[in-house]
This record gives C-alpha cells, structure tokens and sequence, in this order.
C-alpha cells in the first residue's frame, strides 16, 4: 500500500488516547495531526487497521485497509464528512488553517462532486469568506448532514450556489451536533412521549392535576439542591411557579434575564444581567486567592452573539416537527450552561430550558413535567461527568491570566468552543433522566396519589376524619412504614381508642404497603 507521509501516521496513541491495534489515522485525526490543530478532539475518531476486521470501539471506529483514503487534504477531508459526520469545531481550525486560494483550488479541480461542495458550503458559511468559484447550475441537491450518522432538520435551506440542502440543527453563531449513537436510537424507538401519554390517559384528572403540582414543587426543591442551596419554602414555591409556567413565554435574552431575577432572591451581592466580565466555575486558592478552574466560561465580548444564536436555534428546532424533542432539549439546555451567560443563577434556568424544549415541542402535555432536577440529585455523578466531559477538554484550550480582582482575563478567541461542540453525551444522560422519569418517578407519583386517595376514602368514611389530620396520620404512617409511635398515639391522635389506631395501620399496610 503506497502511503505518501504527509498523513501516514502509523501509531498506537493519539493524544492520550489509546488504539485499540496499530493502524493509521484517518479523517478528522490525521488532519488534527498533520496540521497539529488546538482543537476538542472528537468523541469518537477514526483509524484504518493493518488487518481485515471492521469494528467500533467506545472510542475508535476501526475501518479495514480498503476504506484508506487519497493521501491529501481532500481525501481525508472526504473520508471524514462520509464516515465521522460533520464536527463544525475541527473543520473551522482546518479552513482557518489552509489559504484560500489553497482551498478554492481543491474545489475546483471537481466542483460538482458532493463532498468537494460540502466542504465549499461549509468553508464558506463558516468563514464567512465568499470563495471565487462561479455559482453551480446543474446537478442534483444533496444534504449537507447525513441523517444516518448525525440529526439534521427537516427545515433545511437551500443553497443553490452549492446546490446544497443546508440541513444542520443551528445556525452560525450556535450549532451543536448529535451523534445518532446505538444508545440514542434505542432511546427514541422506546417512544417515551406516547408511553406517558397512554399512562395519563387512564389517570383521573384530580389525581393528574394533583402529581403534577407534587412533581413541579419536587422538581424546584431538587433544582435548589443541585446547586447546594437549601431556601426557604416560599422561595422553592416561587420557583416551582415558574417552572409550572414553562413553554409560555418566548425564550429571548429579555426572558432569560427576568428567569435570573426569579431565580435570584437577594441581587444586593450579584449583579443581574447577562455578564460583564469573565467568568468561571471553581474556586480560589486559599493562600493567594488565585483562580482554581473546572469550567471557564465563555467571554463576556461574545455573550450577545452566542444568545442570539441559541435562541434562533431554539426557534428553528422548535418549528421542525419531526426533530427529536430530547435531542433539541439537550442542546439547547446544556449549550445555554456552557456558555454560563449570568453572574449566578445559569444552572436552575439551564433545566428550566429543559422544560420548556419538551413542552414547546409537544413531548409532554402542558402542566405535567419531567422532574429532571429531582432525577439528577440521584445521579449527581453522571450529571457531573457529562459536564465535565464538555469542560475539560477546553481548559487546555484557553489561554488566561489573573485578573486585579482574581478574576480570570481570557487572552484568546474562545467563541467556538461554545457554539461547535458535539452533544451526543449529553443528550444520551438526559435521554436516561427522561426514561427513569417515565418508567419510575411519575408511575410512582400517580400511584400514591391514587393509594392516597384510597386511604382518604376509608379515613373519612369510617372515622368522619378532617382533611388536615388525614393529611398527618398518612404522613406519620409513612414515615413509620406502617405503624404509629407510642407518642404519636397518645399526642397527635389521642381521641382515636387503640383498637382504631391498629384498624387504620391495618388499612394503611393493605393499600401501601
């Protein structure tokens, strides 16, 4: 096999990252090195075997000697569109990387072919930079995602000067990628909109109504939880309002803003607003009081573009029909906390999205919601991970200094990090949140609800009980898994004679327990 050695990269590891056998680079990878681009390295990269075996790995989609693409700049740049997918990140860094007359050449020699106009799309809607290259005016229209690797959208706009069908989920300024991973397609033939739907269908509309304001005030506590706060109730009430609100209002900077001074009970220590300053997630040296970071923020110069670009994203995704409502929630939600556009209060209005993606787009019915914040306290450490994942990776990235203050002052350009990133993981993790509610939390929470009301029944039938001490005795009953304490029985409930309390832990084991 004649391998020229501007690309042949016969190895075993590649940025820390370990092959499963030795094999050359291929696509994104082999550009990454040969150019030594500073980029996110793909989730997933891809590499040829010396052997016959095609296989994927967690890590490594490993291609026979057959799939060795053209030694050059167009070969790998064609192998990857065909078989990684379009990572908007990496191909950024490579046109910044090649003249432009280097690429119009490369265009040129077969301008018509389907990769060589995908790449002239994207050079030039990445770049903004027009290339001298006549417009095409034959040939058929071809997508620029490719439906079977990544999500695309229905909403496509044409580019008659590529003959291109531009159906990426985003726009310039803001356009994550989903990778349509084993995991993921599982997730969406499990229908987990219809499930809900069938069960709600058979739910007494007291009972529905009644869950769904446990779930909403849940979902606000948990919410507070995440971030390490523990409020007073009127506050977690307040917010649970506004969750119960969402899908109402557009989602705008204006309301984004009004979502923080919600979130925000005292401002006299926190500036509202979106930022004027660098920001990070961390803390400070306790000697020197120097930055210690784990998450950086994206630059305050860039905020307003990034926003915008979300939040016309938001609107485009929210008019496709057929775009998944997980997947759109996903990028939508965590794209808005990486950025971290506040001061405080990102990580509350950031699962806040997650509501309003899911109603906006019909996945849920309006006034019942997944309790994601209450799902993500019991799986702080996926959570954690899946942020992380995003966070790490562009520390390296980022080029800062300490500030007077003990800020950080970031000195490089830092936009795309935020607006080109790949949201399979966490679209996978909040896939799962969206499962375990379906199959768990709301199944749980309507059937105490129902063995409540069958409790309510017999307590009011037999002893004429008042709602308040119904309330009680089941809460006491609960707490007790079944049975009364001495105390209970001779304070709270010392009208009712003992043989009444062993009735009623009776009734409350029979329904409950």
């Amino acid at each position: 096999m004649a391998i020229s050695n501007q690309f042949s990269h016969l190895l075993t590891v590649f940025q820390g990252r370990t092959a499963p056998e030795e094999g050359y680079l291929a696509g994104y990878g082999a550009l990454i090195k040969t150019f030594e681009l500073q980029v996110v390295i793909p989730d997933i990269l891809a590499m040829i075997s010396l052997k016959h075996k095609r296989y994927d790995t967690d890590e490594w989609m490993v291609y026979t000697p057959r799939y060795m693409p053209e030694n050059s700049i167009m070969g790998h740049l064609t192998f990857a569109l065909k078989y990684e997918g379009i990572d908007l990140g990496v191909l950024k860094k490579i046109f910044e990387n090649l003249p432009e007359v280097d690429i119009t050449h490369l265009i040129a020699r077969e301008p018509t072919g389907r990769y060589s106009r995908m790449i002239w799309f994207l050079y030039e809607w990445l770049t903004g930079k027009k290339l001298e290259l006549p417009n095409l005016s034959s040939g058929n229209y071809v997508d620029l995602v490719d439906a079977k690797i990544q999500f695309a959208t229905s909403e496509f706009e044409i580019s008659q000067r590529h003959r291109i069908r531009n159906n990426l989920p985003g726009v310039r300024d803001f356009c994550p990628m989903v990778r349509k991973t084993d995991k993921i397609r599982h997730f969406g033939e499990l229908n987990f909109s219809a499930q809900i739907k069938s069960v709600l269908d058979h739910i007494h509309p007291d009972i529905l109504l009644r869950s769904a304001s446990f779930l909403i005030l849940k979902d606000s506590k948990a919410s507070f939880a995440i971030e390490s706060e523990n409020p007073a109730q009127n506050r977690i009430q307040r917010w649970g309002r506004t969750i119960g609100l969402a899908g109402q209002r557009d989602i705008t900077i204006e309301e984004l803003q009004r979502l923080q001074q919600t979130v925000i009970e005292n401002p006299r220590f926190t500036k509202l607003g979106i930022r004027e300053q660098e920001g990070f997630v961390g803390e400070h040296d306790r000697r020197y009081g120097t930055p210690i970071t784990s998450h950086i923020s994206a630059k305050w110069t860039d905020l307003n573009k990034l926003l915008n670009g979300l939040i016309e994203t938001n609107k485009k995704l929210e008019k496709d029909a057929d775009f998944d409502a997980v997947i759109a929630a996903a990028m939508i939600a965590f794209g808005f906390v990486f950025i971290h556009p506040f001061v405080d209060g990102n990580g509350r209005i950031h699962r806040y999205l997650i509501h309003d993606v899911l109603i906006r787009k019909e996945y849920v019915s309006r006034g019942l919601i997944f309790p994601v914040s209450a799902i993500i306290i019991e799986r702080m450490e996926a959570y954690r991970m899946v942020l992380e994942q995003f966070s790490i990776p562009r520390l390296d990235l980022i080029d800062w200094s300490v500030s007077k203050d003990n800020n950080i002052e970031i000195l490089n350009k830092t936009m795309d990090l935020y607006r080109y990133f790949d949201a399979t993981k966490v679209a996978e993790f909040l896939y799962s949140c969206i499962q375990y509610a379906i199959e768990q939390t709301i199944p749980q929470e309507l059937a105490y609800f129902q063995k409540f009301d069958r409790m309510n029944h017999y307590l009011t039938n037999v002893f004429a009980m008042p709602d308040k001490e119904i309330a009680l005795i089941i809460r006491f009953l609960d707490q007790g898994n079944g049975h009364l304490s001495h105390r209970e029985r001779t304070h709270e409930f010392k009208d009712l004679s003992e043989n009444e309390l062993i009735a009623i832990e009776h009734k409350f084991r029979e329904v409950f327990l």
